[in-house]
This record gives C-alpha cells, sequence and structure tokens, in this order.
C-alpha cells in the first residue's frame, strides 16, 4: 500500500503526458490535413479544439497573436511578424463538414489590443443574418477579453472561406478555408483523390500601418500597397504528393488581400467543374484568372509515369499596382510531385498577355436560364475621389461608406414599420432596401482604370452582361436584355474591367442585411461598399438575436437600437451620425483665390525683372566691358568685349596652362563676377 501510494503522483504524471500527446497529434493530423489538401472528414476524431457529433461541428476559437515568418521558416525572432492565429497557430485550421451539418464556432477574442470578428465568404445563411460578420452591419465588433458564438447550418457543397471583416485583419492572418463535401456530388465518379489549394498575397508590415500610411494626404492618387511576396497554402515552396495515372479535384481560393492571380499547371490541363459553390459544365482550360474571394475546383489527371515533377504558378496581376517595386517577385511556385527524388524544375517564363479562360463562357450545370425583367435595377457607379482630409477615397454614385453608430441590423429590428424606409440605415451606409422574392438587377460602371472584384454577401449572382475593358458605362453601351445571355454564370464575386461595365441579377429570396463591396481590402477600407436590406419586415418577424451578441455591444458601448445615428425617438433624424471628411469646395476658395493670384504676380514680375535685365544688356552693346588678366596693370592687354567677333572664345593661349594649374583667374570687369 505504501509503496502505490508513493508511486501515486508519478502515474498521474505519465497518464497526463499520454493524454497530451494523444491530443496533440490529433490535433497535428487536423493540420496536415489543411495543407496536405486531402479532403476526408474524421467523424470520430475530437481534437481540444473541434469536435463532432451526431451533424453538429464544435469548434473553440481562441484567437491570439503568433509569431511567425511564412516567407523565411527559419528566420530569427527579429525577422518574425506578429499575425492573427488561432489556438496559438497559424496557418489557421480548416474547417471540414458536409451539406447540412451544423456549425458552431465558440469565439475568445485574446488579440488583447483589437475587436475581431468572423464572415463566412460565400455562405448564404438563410435566415440567418445576424451570424455573417460584418462589424457594424450584422454584430458589433468582439472586444479583447470576450466572447462571440456564431451558429448556422451549411446548405451548399464547394470551397469557401472564413475571415475576419474588421480593421484589415485577414491580411494580418485571420484567414482560412473552409470545405464542405457534397453526398450528392455529380462529379465524384470523375475523380481519384481531393486537394486543397490556397493563394494569398502577403505584407511585411502590419496592416495599422499600412492602412494610416494608405488613407493619408500623403497618398492622395490612393495608390494601393503592394504586396511583398505570394503564397500557396501559407507557405513558400509548396509541394503537392501525386500518383501516375489518377484523376484528382483541386478546391482552390483566393484569399489575397489585393493581388489577383492567373494561375496555371504546367504540362496538365484543368477541366472547371465548380465556381464559387456553382457546379458548372465542364470545361478544360490551361489558365484561369483568381481575383480575392473567387473560388474554382477542377479536375487535373496526372501523367503515366514517374519520370518529372511539374511546377504549378500563380502569378500576380501587374496592371493592379500603381509602382510595382523592384523587389517584388510576382510568381508563386509550387510542385506537382511524381517523385521526391526527381529535379524540382523552375517554371518556365511566361510573359503577358497571359490568356486565361473568360468565366462567362462557364454555364452552371442545372441550367438555370436568366431571371426575369428586374422589379428593381439598382445603378451603382464606381469612382475614386480625394475628401477634405486630403486622402483618397472609394465612392458608388457619391458616396463613400461610413458605418452606422448602431449595426444596420439592430435598426431594422427596432425600428418597426419604418424599417422599409432607407432613411434611417444613414446617409452613409449606401442602404438599398428590397422587397422579398423580387428580382434585382445590378447594373455596375467602373468610372475608375483599374479593376475591381466585386462580391455579395448572402447570394449567388447571375453575370448577365460583362464588357470589356474601357466600353465606358451600360447606358452608353447600346446593350439590350436580347443580348444577355440566356443561360448566365452564376457566382458570388465577379471582376469588372477597368473603365468597364457588368450587369449582374439575383432573386431577394433571403431576408437579411447583406453587403456589396469591392474584395480588395484597401478599397474596402477607403469605402466601396452598398448594403442591401432584403425584406427588413420578414427579419423582424423571424429572426431572434442572442443575448452573447447584445453582450459584445455593452462592452463596446454600442447602442442596439435607434437608427444609424443612435436616435431610438424619431428615426428619420440622423443628426450625429458617423460621416466621413467633407468633400474638397468647387471651384477655388477664396484664400486659393488669393493664392493664385500672389503666384500670378509674382510670376509676372519675375518675366518682367528678366526681360528689363536682358533689354539692358543688349542696349549697354557690351561697352566697357572688357576682360583682363589677373596680376596685370590696369589697361595693360585689357581686351574690349565689342572688338570680338560674335562667337569668338576669348583665351589667351599663353595662359592656358597656367590656368590649368590654376595659377591665374579671370573676372569680367565692370561686373565684379569670379570666373
Amino acid at each position: 500500500m505504501n509503496l502505490a501510494l508513493s508511486g501515486y503522483p508519478s502515474s498521474l504524471l505519465w497518464i497526463f503526458i499520454l493524454l497530451f500527446g494523444f491530443c496533440l497529434s490529433g490535433y497535428a493530423q487536423q493540420l496536415d490535413a489543411a495543407h496536405d489538401g486531402i479532403h476526408s472528414v474524421d467523424n470520430s476524431t475530437s481534437t481540444p479544439w473541434h469536435t463532432y457529433s451526431g451533424s453538429t461541428h464544435v469548434y473553440r476559437f481562441n484567437v491570439s497573436w503568433v509569431m511567425v515568418s511564412p516567407d523565411d521558416p527559419d528566420a530569427d525572432e527579429d525577422s518574425i511578424k506578429p499575425v492573427i492565429g488561432i489556438n496559438g497557430e497559424w496557418p489557421l485550421p480548416l474547417i471540414e463538414v458536409t451539406v447540412g451539418d451544423r456549425v458552431v464556432i465558440h469565439l475568445l477574442n485574446l488579440l488583447e489590443n483589437q475587436p475581431t470578428s468572423l464572415h463566412f465568404h460565400g455562405l448564404y445563411l438563410r435566415n440567418e443574418t445576424h451570424m455573417d460578420g460584418p462589424v457594424q452591419v450584422s454584430q458589433c465588433a468582439i472586444p479583447p477579453g470576450s466572447s462571440f458564438t456564431y451558429n448556422f447550418t451549411v446548405t451548399q457543397p464547394g470551397i469557401y472561406w472564413y475571415h475576419s471583416h474588421v480593421q484589415g485583419q485577414y491580411p494580418e492572418g485571420l484567414r482560412g478555408p473552409l470545405l464542405v463535401h457534397d453526398p450528392d456530388d455529380p462529379f465524384v465518379d470523375k475523380y481519384s483523390e481531393t486537394r486543397l489549394l490556397t493563394v494569398s498575397d502577403w505584407y511585411l508590415d502590419k496592416m495599422p500601418d499600412l492602412i494610416a500610411r494608405f488613407m493619408s494626404k500623403a497618398n492622395p492618387t490612393g495608390a494601393e500597397p503592394v504586396p511583398d511576396l505570394g503564397l500557396f497554402n501559407d507557405q513558400m515552396d509548396t509541394s503537392i504528393m501525386v500518383q501516375p495515372k489518377t484523376t484528382y479535384r483541386f478546391d482552390v481560393v483566393n484569399m489575397g488581400a489585393f493581388a489577383s492571380v492567373y494561375l496555371w499547371f504546367e504540362g496538365h490541363n484543368m477541366t472547371i467543374i465548380m465556381i464559387d459553390g456553382i457546379y458548372t459544365h465542364p470545361v478544360e482550360t490551361n489558365m484561369i484568372y483568381m481575383t480575392p474571394g473567387q473560388r474554382y475546383s477542377f479536375l487535373i489527371t496526372t501523367k503515366t509515369d514517374r519520370s518529372a515533377n511539374f511546377p504549378f504558378v500563380a502569378s500576380m496581376d501587374l496592371n493592379l499596382f500603381d509602382s510595382p517595386p523592384t523587389t517584388l517577385y510576382p510568381n508563386m511556385t509550387g510542385w506537382l510531385i511524381y517523385d521526391e527524388d526527381k529535379n524540382w524544375p523552375d517554371a518556365d517564363k511566361l510573359y503577358e498577355p497571359f490568356s486565361p479562360l473568360d468565366d462567362t463562357e462557364l454555364s452552371p450545370l442545372d441550367d438555370r436560364p436568366l431571371l426575369g425583367e428586374p422589379d428593381q435595377v439598382v445603378q451603382l457607379d464606381v469612382m475614386m475621389d480625394n475628401l477634405g482630409d486630403g486622402a483618397n477615397y472609394a465612392f458608388f454614385n457619391n458616396i463613400t461608406y461610413v458605418p452606422p453608430k448602431v449595426p444596420t441590423l439592430y435598426t431594422v429590428m427596432s425600428s418597426k414599420d419604418l424599417a422599409t424606409n432607407p432613411v434611417v440605415y444613414g446617409t452613409h451606409t449606401h442602404s438599398i432596401v428590397l422587397k422579398k422574392d423580387d428580382i434585382v438587377e445590378i447594373v455596375l460602371n467602373n468610372l475608375d482604370p483599374g479593376t475591381h472584384p466585386f462580391h455579395l454577401h448572402g447570394h449567388d449572382f447571375q453575370v448577365v452582361w460583362r464588357s470589356d475593358s474601357d466600353a465606358g458605362t451600360f447606358q452608353d453601351s447600346n446593350v439590350t436584355s436580347l443580348e444577355f445571355t440566356r443561360v448566365p454564370m452564376r457566382r458570388d464575386t465577379v471582376v469588372v474591367h477597368p473603365n468597364g461595365n457588368l450587369v449582374l441579377r439575383f432573386k431577394a429570396d433571403n431576408p437579411g442585411v447583406w453587403l456589396f463591396h469591392c474584395h480588395i481590402e484597401w478599397h474596402m477600407q477607403s469605402g466601396l461598399v452598398a448594403t442591401f436590406i432584403e425584406a427588413p419586415l420578414e427579419i423582424q418577424q423571424s429572426l431572434a438575436i442572442p443575448p452573447d451578441h447584445f453582450d459584445v455591444c455593452q462592452k463596446m458601448s454600442v447602442s442596439t437600437e435607434g437608427n444609424a445615428a443612435g436616435n431610438v425617438k424619431d428615426f428619420l433624424n440622423l443628426d450625429g451620425e458617423n460621416a466621413p471628411p467633407a468633400r474638397l469646395p468647387d471651384g477655388f476658395t477664396h484664400s486659393g483665390v488669393a493664392a493664385l493670384l500672389f503666384s500670378c504676380l509674382t510670376g509676372i514680375l519675375g518675366v518682367i525683372t528678366i526681360a528689363w535685365y536682358g533689354f539692358a544688356e543688349g542696349v549697354n552693346g557690351g561697352e566697357g566691358k572688357k576682360v583682363r588678366i589677373e596680376g596685370q596693370q590696369d589697361g595693360v592687354r585689357d581686351v574690349e568685349l565689342r572688338d570680338m567677333p560674335s562667337g569668338s572664345t576669348l583665351v589667351n593661349e599663353r595662359r592656358v596652362d597656367d590656368l590649368r594649374r590654376g595659377e591665374v583667374h579671370t573676372k569680367v570687369t565692370g561686373e565684379g563676377s569670379q570666373i
């Protein structure tokens, strides 16, 4: 007995170590699955941060700073960067579920110095708009030390991703893939295995510093910060093991903040089967173009032997960058590895212009036809301009987005019958109220010379028309609905070309508050956002906000009732609402006029002075001007300039050598100028 008692603490210690090792092993397996991209949901495995019961996945995400260096895994402590990780790790874990599963995420913010949130990009969240994640839209920010629960059902198959929707946090690392398996996958017999691939740009500087420099008068042109490098699966030099004579399904997502990429696999073609969660008729191509937020699923059939490995490349679209630094290497390279002992070859050099697949040529597998004539047409004109603080802002129809004082969803819930009046949502949220089941058409005119990827929350949309670059506005193109695609491509993120236009249609069948915005993070920061308030009275009848959502608002001192200005007594009174800097005045101010007049007067006086001086020289004709060799007596060997022929050079050849040695000086008499 005494021996057993004396060994009891030691036995407990060994049991604890074994259990802890088992937990770490399960966690490591989850991370490996995220990076190797071999998709199979093992419902029997639990980890410290993920449990599964029935059809419900429960995740515990502790969001905190971690120190990493994806560009140099062996970097010393002085070279690594703080990024936002989950459960002390980065890259972030893969969320992997099946259609119909319930997802519950208990998020604890341990960032200490920043609030946070999560958005689930591409998921419709039907009747669950309060789980969408944008701060001051469907929720309040989650302050440091606070918890928040996301709870929703997944109804769509495909590749998606989750990311923060506040303060530019997702380029700081708070983004990860979300994969939804389909028990009824129509292409399941066409492939043997699956692989996951994420593409992203990466900044070495911290986002708060980059945003401050971007949104400042020192950057009046609005030049976006250029990323420092690109990553596959959040690392450099990614390799994917493959077997010969095998067809793989690749699920690819661009989680970048700015860079769109051209993606290709050397020696292999891709057969597209899904875009943004929408199955398509198969189309073969050798290159695709992916903007931030877009997703593709495609099939690749491998070679018949292991004689060589092959690189795959994502090349950044350099046309997006105002001034790419000479240090930027725009190509990310990974490898399909048939044999680890074989050479990993460099990628072939391809030169622009590239010829990627035009995604408007794809058509949905369900052959859903063009929606009928719209009940509501929303025209959005994209432009950039400077405001009174000197910074460059982005606008839809001369409105740059500014978050309201009360989250827009909470204004819906508290405004009763006035919820159908867009005024209550504020002047600067660009809110558009939609009736349930209406057909909505968005006509988007890009009046900017840049490319923009636009994303709609809560829906996919039909891309019924897209112009080429420099086509001008849709109204000026003289295109009619007869020229629209009869079975249009559907997706939730689409690119509009520089100075071009596009037309989108969707059915307002998902009551909620949904953003429509550019998915270049810099343009989110500068205000290129609009808000759709869809069926607000139905939202009031069907939605209940959980108590923990209100709790974080209280901690952030944010009101959960009232209009955009926080007014609970008069919802049509927007006094005190958040607003952008004042516009620059048209024409000149009084001080500007005075400055212009003073500048003009000074310039005129300067011209008169120069003319008078030149005229005086001409009248004098050179009389009395003589050149004297220093050191001689007055008048000796002086030469009058008027005796010199035009174009002559006055040189005393005997003195050339002395001048070269610096032993003599010359001066122009009568002027006092030393030569």
